[in-house]
């Protein structure tokens, strides 16, 4: 049984797969009659099929070695294109957490979309971003990884751009799709190389490789830029980061799954090539420069935003910042951890604000207030994700910063620092959210908010529970260190110092946040004493400027330029041909006899000169 479980192990992500194009008829309106219902409800029983199943591989895999399944595709000469899986306790059991945040976004979705016309259409495409994640938690083979997730980027632009009919949907689809394939065809080369370079696109035969490789340091730098490039755009990291931000226009469901695992998954194809990365040097200090920028910077500009859905976007940036740091000081298991926690704690959050944004039909927090009594499964369930964003004892995401510090004295003064500044900033950010929208007096779009039908409360008490539960299921995965862990042999235990600052700066977050937005003699809204600073966090560092008189220009007028050349150059060129020939025509008519001696004489004089110029070159 057990082995027929590993076998079939390729089946779950095609059971959403399945479900997709099962519902083509309803998402496609070809069937009316009973409305987009039955195709939302087949992708939702394909789902669910998938969890049951994952679960028990899951189970079997525990405490086992890997396993592998080899799908051959393509194989001529010396190229061959084999699908690896990989059948191990973390593979299946980022499958399992990827089908099983998304029945609970197609539950949620269920409620939260009843009366969209388009169901069937949203379903089916949730059912295609669970087909590819899925996928690519099992994939060993980094061809199919990268094929995965063009997939992701494919769903994405859909998604995205579901309600279509909107002008800032359209832009926001397209925006994102261009974003990610700047990395994308940068990662492409890198895979391009790898392949190459060590001879198989196995994940397990990479690592071997990059074991004894000897390259060049040029080639070292420029393969292990190529192989971030991707990962870069599509975990919303400097500069590739504002797609998230404006991918906030599509239905919330789609943002939770965003939020919590699509980005996550250009961080776990990272994960797998670390070895390689690890190869540069340089590349891994970009990592390190990159993740610092996003970290701090997107905290900084999430503080500024007054969209409910995009301060917490800024804020999922921020956190995958630390994930790149992470895995650019080669600390594979601390990135492991924080995609894990932040997983669920931002899920969790996307189904409280997606209540809210349904009932309020608002999605300014500067117009909310006084939600608290009015939806308090809601507000529970905010302060419980928020609780579990930040590094509060005893909930997931303290243990992922316990894990880091745990090495106080091996760990460098600036991480510390990092990790103090972005866990205060986080607490300061979302504190301001629940102050401005849970607390304070009601206002005109928040008087008759009333609490959330059973599809969405039951996602969200579920996800509730499970973030509360995290350190119990920690515990039993073994992903704890204790107190007593591989302190420094010398000196002081570091944990006095080091993970104390850390969770009293969420601590200091919060309370500053308080003061700040509680105070009843505040103005409205709160700005920086000095205006420049506010609009430059709330402008995102006017990032979007900075590429509209960049690259924008760049690729206007270069366009432009071929678009002269096109006309006047190569089209005239054809034209002048065309017209060379039209008139030496009309003009060979009244010339010519008619005579079909003359015509012979002509060709065989014709090609005796060109026999002799051949002859001559030759």
């Amino acid at each position: 049984m057990n082995q027929l479980l590993v076998q079939t192990s390729w089946w779950v992500p095609l059971y959403s797969l399945l479900g997709a194009i099962i519902t083509l008829p309803w998402s496609s309106a070809i069937v009316r009659r009973t409305g987009p219902r039955p195709g939302a409800y087949i992708n939702l029983l394909a789902t669910i099929v998938a969890f049951i199943h994952g679960g028990f591989l899951f189970r079997t895999t525990w405490g086992n070695g890997p396993e592998f399944i080899v799908i051959n595709w393509l194989s001529t000469g010396d190229l061959d294109l084999s699908f690896v899986l990989e059948i191990s306790q973390m593979s299946t059991g980022a499958m399992e957490l990827i089908t099983g945040l998304s029945l609970v976004a197609q539950v949620y979705a269920l409620g939260y979309m009843e009366k969209d016309w388009s169901l069937a259409r949203f379903f089916g495409l949730m059912g295609f971003f669970e087909a590819a994640m899925s996928g690519l938690a099992i994939s060993n083979s980094l061809f199919l990884s990268y094929a995965l997730l063009e997939m992701l980027t494919l769903s994405t632009y859909l998604i995205v751009g579901f309600w279509y009919a909107q002008p800032l949907v359209v832009t926001a689809a397209r925006d994102a799709f261009l974003t990610k394939r700047v990395g994308d065809i940068l990662l492409l080369m890198g895979v391009v190389s790898v392949g190459t370079l060590a001879g198989s696109f196995n994940f397990a035969d990479i690592e071997v490789w990059a074991e004894t490789a000897e390259l060049s340091p040029m080639v070292a730098n420029f393969l292990g830029l190529t192989l971030i490039a991707g990962p870069i755009g599509k975990c919303a990291q400097f500069p590739l980061h504002l797609w998230l931000d404006e991918a906030m226009e599509g239905p919330n469901p789609a943002s939770l799954l965003r939020n919590s695992l699509v980005v996550s998954c250009g961080a776990y194809v990272l994960i797998k090539l670390s070895p390689v990365v690890s190869l540069s040097p340089f590349a891994e200090t970009t990592l390190i420069v990159v993740g610092t920028m996003t970290a701090i910077g997107a905290s900084l500009v999430a503080i500024a935003q007054i969209d409910i859905k995009r301060t917490l976007s800024h804020s999922t940036s921020a956190v995958l910042g630390l994930v790149f740091i992470a895995v650019g000081m080669q600390h594979v298991d601390v990135a492991l951890l924080l995609l894990l926690t932040h997983a669920i704690a931002k899920a969790l959050l996307f189904t409280s604000i997606g209540s809210i944004i349904l009932t309020t039909s608002n999605q300014n927090i500067t117009e909310m207030g006084g939600l608290w009594s009015k939806m308090p499964a809601t507000t529970l369930a905010f302060v419980i994700g928020s609780a579990g964003t930040i590094a509060l004892i005893p909930l997931g995401n303290f243990w992922a910063m316990e894990r880091w510090v745990n090495g106080f004295w091996s760990v460098p003064w600036w991480l510390l620092l990092l990790l103090i500044v972005f866990n205060g900033l986080t607490a300061l950010n979302l504190t301001r959210v629940f102050c401005l929208v849970f607390l304070g007096q009601t206002q005109p779009k928040t008087r008759r908010a009333p609490e959330v039908p059973w599809p969405m409360a039951v996602p969200m008490v579920s996800l509730s529970i499970v973030t509360l539960l995290m350190p119990l299921m920690l515990q039993n995965w073994q992903l704890l260190l204790s107190w007593a862990g591989p302190w420094a042999r010398n000196g002081p235990d570091p944990a006095v110092f080091g993970l104390p600052l850390v969770v009293l700066s969420g601590i200091v977050g919060c309370i500053v946040g308080g003061v700040i937005y509680l105070n009843p003699n505040r103005t409205e809204p709160v700005e920086l004493p000095w205006k420049p600073l506010q609009d430059l966090f709330a402008y995102d560092f006017y990032i979007d400027k900075l590429y509209r008189v960049t690259v924008v220009l760049a690729v206007q007028q270069f366009s432009r330029f071929t678009a002269w050349i096109d006309r006047y150059f190569v089209d005239g060129l054809v034209n002048f041909v065309g017209l060379a020939t039209v008139f030496s025509g009309q003009g060979l008519k009244y010339t010519v006899p008619g005579g079909s001696q003359l015509y012979v004489l002509t060709i065989l004089i014709g090609v005796t000169l060109l026999g002799l110029l051949m002859s001559s070159l030759l």
